[in-house]
């Protein structure tokens, strides 16, 4: 019995769907879950909106118990066990925080079934916000709450408080209403209007604007005084006396600073009362201002002064303007105007720094000395307690350029365009290079860095033209004549290219016997070392190669055979790489006497022989033929 029992749970497991579920105790199934959003997905806010999540099932027993639950994106809102196919969940007036995906999903059993098709509901709508102020009137830096309300909203938000059309504040809230501290620290009056925002990830709606609230900002009664003494005909080294305060001051709560300011520079800091003395300077700016911080509100007093200049900044100058090391130079320390109604000139002192061993007192701010290495100088001109520093001098001695050298870059080929360096080991830039050609001038090339060479392209015709060159170095102009200067004459090897290659048999190529030395000479004109290659036509490689620093060269066939019989032909070059060659020579190899002899007795042995052979035959073939005639006759006469 036991048995028939598992076999019937098994077939009946097996036929139902995956919806189908059979247990000990029930046997149901889910058709499908299904989610509806009424009376529409995209509603306008204020309508009441309903979601309907249906679940028909079919189970072997009635009241089956089911666990429905509804989210909103991903989070759950709502959640409700019951045995109807059906349940409602309603949203009331809907708002645009209700817009999202939702879902719904059924748990019968503990058993999750699978969930229903999302569906999106879109609430379109915001309500208009309301702008409420607690003050219409205030002073200056006064505070004013202001209140910016979403009626009837929900949701996540950001409020947004404007004066005209500029944002000055935001704020993110939970709750449909924000609050916000104003203070406004100039007279006028201010528009005021405010939006909100409400969150729907990953999108946001924003509202229309609010309505607008006017706020009248009258001024406090706070006056600022700014006195400076004196005011006019002020001159470097007078003495400054300035105050500031504030008239008509009210007390208040707000942190309170009174601040006197010169340019970027706070000269002092009080609270309604600031003085402050100094010594007057003509490169100090020419703007005082008095200036009173109160919370958010700021008043402001300036005043402009004029600073006559007692003497003019000093100018550092030195003589020569070119220098070389351990020449005398001269630094000259001058002002240019000063003061004449306040100073005398001889009162202006002169100190330079740093300072030289010698001083001459006759002439007053004018320093002497030797140039020794780069330096840095500045002097200082000083009357009445002001002291001021000229710009700095940088005093770089040269260095005299030594005495040139001449070489050919690279080889000197007759004929074509040589390149002659002309270089110092040492000297100051710029150097000007000049080459010579006996007394005349031929070219100057002028060197600012040292990557720089002077090289100059120069065409030589005869071999001796090449040391008749010199060159001349110079890096000042008090120089230009020194004959320490030039180079010594360039002392090079013209390359003269190989010309005029000449091919010579020995012995005489018409009297060239097999067994014999032969010797193939080629001579050409032109510079060594010289490179020879010597051709037999028919054979595109040379027969033999060899450099030689003499013109000429030989090549050597210690026997020669009939094999050797041809024409030659040699080449030649050198480091002009211009390859000159001879005209061909014919050589053909003769038989020796003693063969031609052994030939010719041969031959005349053989014609002997011939000879007796002929004879021989004739003689045989003639007996032949007179024995022949006798037999007949004894025939006939028989």
């Amino acid at each position: 019995m036991g048995l028939l029992i598992l076999l019937t749970s098994t077939l009946l497991c097996s036929y139902f769907h995956p919806g189908t579920v059979v247990d000990a105790q029930r046997l149901f199934t889910l058709r499908e879950i299904t989610l509806t959003i009424e009376p529409s997905n995209d509603v306008m806010r204020g309508t009441n909106v309903t979601l309907r999540c249906k679940a028909p099932v079919s189970s072997s027993e009635p009241g089956l118990r089911r666990e429905y639950t509804i989210y909103k994106d991903n989070n759950l809102i709502y959640n409700k066990t019951s045995i109807l196919e059906e349940i409602l969940y309603p949203l009331g007036e809907a708002r645009v925080a209700n817009s999202g995906k939702y879902r719904c999903e059924i748990n019968i059993d503990d058993k999750p079934q699978k969930p229903s098709q999302a569906m999106k509901l879109t609430v379109s709508g915001l309500s208009k916000p309301q702008l409420h102020l607690n003050k219409f009137v205030v002073k200056e830096g006064e505070e004013v709450t202001a209140t910016c309300t979403a009626p009837g909203e929900t949701g996540s938000f950001y409020f947004y408080i404007y004066e005209d059309s500029n944002e000055i504040k935001e704020k993110q809230v939970s709750s449909n209403q924000a609050e916000f501290k104003l203070r406004f620290s100039s007279v006028n009056t201010r528009r005021i209007h405010c939006t909100y925002t409400i969150l729907i990830p990953p999108d946001s709606v924003k509202s229309e604007e609010s309505n607008n609230v006017n706020v009248s900002v009258k001024e406090l009664p706070i006056t600022i005084h700014l006195d400076i003494d004196p005011e006019n005909d002020v001159y470097e080294g007078d003495q400054l006396n300035i105050l500031c305060k504030v008239i008509n001051f009210e007390h208040s709560h707000e942190s309170v600073r009174l601040l006197l300011i010169q340019g970027t520079q706070i000269l002092s800091s009080g609270v309604t009362n600031v003085s402050h003395s100094m010594v007057a300077q003509a490169n100090d700016p020419e703007e005082f201002e008095c200036k009173l911080e109160m919370g958010n509100v700021v008043k402001t007093a300036t005043k402009r002064i004029s600073v006559i200049e007692l003497f003019s900044a000093p100018t550092l100058t030195m003589s020569p303007a070119e220098i070389f090391e351990m020449e005398n130079m001269t630094l000259t320390c001058k002002t240019e105007h000063y003061a004449s109604e306040r100073i005398r000139k001889d009162e202006l002192i002169y100190t330079l720094d740093p300072s030289q061993n010698t001083h001459n007192h006759d002439r007053k701010g004018v320093f002497s000395g030797k140039s020794k290495s780069e330096s840095n100088y500045t002097c200082v001109a000083e009357a009445r307690g002001i002291k001021k520093r000229s710009k700095t001098l940088t005093v770089r001695p040269k260095v005299f350029v030594s005495i040139p050298k001449i070489s050919v870059v690279g080889r000197a080929v007759l004929g074509q365009p040589v390149k002659i360096l002309c270089q110092s080991d040492s000297g100051s830039l710029p150097i000007n290079y000049t080459l010579f050609k006996d007394p005349s001038e031929v070219r100057t090339i002028s060197i600012e860095l040292r990557s720089q060479q002077a090289v100059f392209d120069v065409n030589i015709t005869k071999p001796e033209d090449i040391k008749k060159y010199i060159c001349k170095a110079s890096n000042s102009h008090r120089h230009n004549n020194s004959q320490h200067l030039l180079s010594e004459k360039l002392n090079a090897t013209v390359i003269v290219p190989p010309s005029h290659a000449v091919l010579m048999v020995v012995p005489d190529f018409r009297e060239i016997y097999e067994g014999q030395h032969l010797y193939l000479l080629c001579r050409v004109d032109g510079t060594p070392p010289v490179t020879f290659k010597w051709y037999h036509v028919g054979n595109n490689l040379p027969l033999y190669t060899n450099t030689s620093n003499e013109d000429n060269s030989r090549y050597e066939v210690p026997t020669v055979s009939k094999e050797h019989s041809g024409r030659y032909y040699c080449e030649a070059f050198n480091h002009a790489n211009k390859v000159v060659r001879s005209e061909q020579v014919t050589i053909t190899v003769q038989m020796v006497l003693w063969k031609k002899a052994l030939i010719g007795g041969f031959c005349l042995l053989a014609v002997s022989v011939l000879v007796v052979v002929c004879v021989l035959c004739f003689r045989s073939k003639r007996g032949k033929r007179d024995g022949a005639a006798e037999l007949s006759v004894r025939s006939a006469t028989l």
